[in-house]
């Protein structure tokens, strides 16, 4: 019998089970990681959840929050989920795409015309539709999304039009959709994970990098970038996952428990983030950064032709495409 990614982790699932190192009806200590920081609303709402979740199952689930790579940037989480090391996690489409890539459209460059675009994809019969595609082929649970927030350009120059980013070294994230703004725009893709971009602004091993403006306050870019863009070419989420070997060891109780907290923890965090992004544009311009308007229409002009271009990281079926843009 061939041994595919599904039937590896459903059988490592069927072993941690079976052995009695998790047995989640009873009693569990749990570890959930992410590479957030510590005054984050995501790091915040796992907190809440954590203890949320303990209280509701009387001590029976246990969660432990590790923010800010602690145990490692996101793709190793992403694989310590699947190998039952770690247990729940965040982490951003694109990533999640790795394991099962039709997830990754909500990812794509000026694949939503806003925050309502993003809201109704959410609650869409295609998200729920990839939630159970995600979970049949990785064995883990998907939960839920969170609001990221739309991802802006920073830099150490000001930046209005796509054609002025041509061969600028531009800070990715180490996963293929990523590549999509970058080829559109003609800048230069230089994977760096998370933890090691400060760094890499300040000595100048890449010259931008974009993130959404509470992520640039949180992880203090605007230290080692002198100009924010305001391109809103991703209106991002990150995606809460529990591993299949804790979900098929939770009791129906304790499932619902679980989706209940971590939704409702999402809510809480996203609209933390949206009242974030109306206060920060004034906050960075009294730290003296300079704050850019750009063309917007001409990067989605540029952008938008490769939306379900194979070869520029879409990992999409063209149904579920004209689904989402007709929500």
């Amino acid at each position: 019998m061939k041994l595919t990614r599904r039937s590896a982790v459903k059988g490592m699932a069927a072993l941690a089970l079976g052995s009695g190192v998790i047995r989640p009806a009873h009693a569990s200590n749990l570890k959930w990681a992410h590479v957030y920081e510590t005054g984050e609303p995501f790091h915040q709402q796992a907190l809440w959840a954590a203890e949320e979740i303990r209280r509701r199952t009387d001590g029976r689930v246990n969660i432990t929050v590790f923010p800010a790579s602690q145990l490692g940037n996101e793709s190793q989480l992403n694989e310590a989920l699947s190998l039952g090391t770690i247990d729940i996690i965040y982490t951003g489409a694109a990533f999640a795409g790795v394991n099962y890539p039709p997830i990754s459209i909500s990812h794509a460059p000026y694949m939503f015309r806003d925050f309502g675009h993003w809201q109704a994809y959410r609650q869409s019969e295609v998200f729920a539709r990839n939630a159970a595609a995600y979970q049949e082929n990785t064995g883990q649970r998907l939960v839920t999304l969170t609001y990221y927030g739309e991802r802006h350009l920073t830099a150490n120059q000001a930046i209005t039009r796509p054609g002025q980013m041509r061969g600028l070294k531009l800070r990715v994230p180490p996963v293929p959709v990523f590549l999509m703004f970058s080829q559109a725009v003609g800048a230069e893709a230089t994977p760096i994970a998370f933890a090691d971009v400060y760094d890499a602004l300040k000595r100048g091993l890449v010259e931008a990098q974009e993130n959404p403006l509470p992520t640039i306050m949180a992880k203090k870019f605007h230290e080692v970038q002198s100009h924010i863009m305001l391109t809103g070419h991703i209106t991002d989420s990150l995606l809460t996952l529990v591993g299949g070997h804790v979900w098929a060891g939770l009791s129906d109780d304790q499932k619902t428990i679980m989706e209940d907290v971590l939704r409702t923890a999402a809510n809480r965090a996203t609209e933390e983030i949206r009242k974030a992004e109306t206060e920060l544009v004034g906050a960075f311009k009294r730290l003296g950064v300079t704050v850019v308007e750009v063309d917007r229409q001409a990067f989605i002009n540029a952008v938008v032709p490769l939306h379900n271009n194979s070869k520029a990281g879409a990992t999409w079926g063209r149904a579920d495409y004209d689904a989402l843009q007709a929500l």
